[in-house]
């Protein structure tokens, strides 16, 4: 790290068993991100009412570049929290999975879910339960009585306007839409010619 590793102990006595667990768990934290700035970590308790123990609180600042990621691992009644060993654990175990999903968004991995597409009923054939949309392009998709979602086959007509998924494979019929969501009659633009 840039900058070495502050902690802070608040309503409790500073512990330098503690606050070498703390250092080791933040050093280990550069095996998943080697470009961290800085750590910040406050350690603190707050006494229970009515109850025996003390509930530990950990807070994680972690500066990275492009980004601060910021852990409070406030237990509330977590009675596992009464160990502050426990406390450190899950407090960088969060630290160490917001750091990993940075990572995967820097490197473009995080999976981006595309928008459904939009379409018109064209063609719908009830005693086969099935029927096709046109897609934005001028395609058409087969789609089956399952595939609807929000609605009913029955209550669909040609000419309504619905958002679909299309399946990766294709069916005997051509491209086929696995979930079809109806969205009533409103007005898309013509398709391309």
């Amino acid at each position: 790290m840039a900058v070495p590793t502050q902690i802070t102990f608040r309503n409790m006595e500073t512990s330098p068993a503690v606050e070498t667990q703390l250092r080791q768990r933040a050093d280990a934290l550069e095996q998943y991100f080697p470009s961290i700035i800085a750590c910040r970590i406050a350690v603190e308790t707050a006494h229970r009412h009515q109850r025996k123990g003390r509930l530990f609180h950990i807070r994680i600042r972690l500066s990275v570049p492009g980004r601060e990621i910021v852990v409070s691992r406030d237990p509330g009644e977590h009675h596992a929290h009464e160990e502050i060993q426990v406390a450190i654990r899950d407090a960088f175990d969060a630290a160490r999975r917001q750091l990993e999903d940075h990572l995967r968004h820097l490197d473009g991995k995080i999976k981006a879910h595309e928008a459904p597409a939009h379409g018109r009923i064209v063609r719908l054939i009830a005693e086969g339960d099935y029927g096709f949309i046109e897609s934005a392009t001028g395609e058409e998709i087969y789609m089956h009585r399952d595939s609807v979602v929000g609605g009913r086959f029955e209550d669909l007509r040609v000419g309504d306007e619905v958002r679909y998924v299309e399946h990766p494979g294709e069916s005997e019929k051509g491209p086929q839409a696995s979930t079809v969501v109806p969205l009533g009659k409103h007005h898309l633009p013509p398709p391309p010619t």
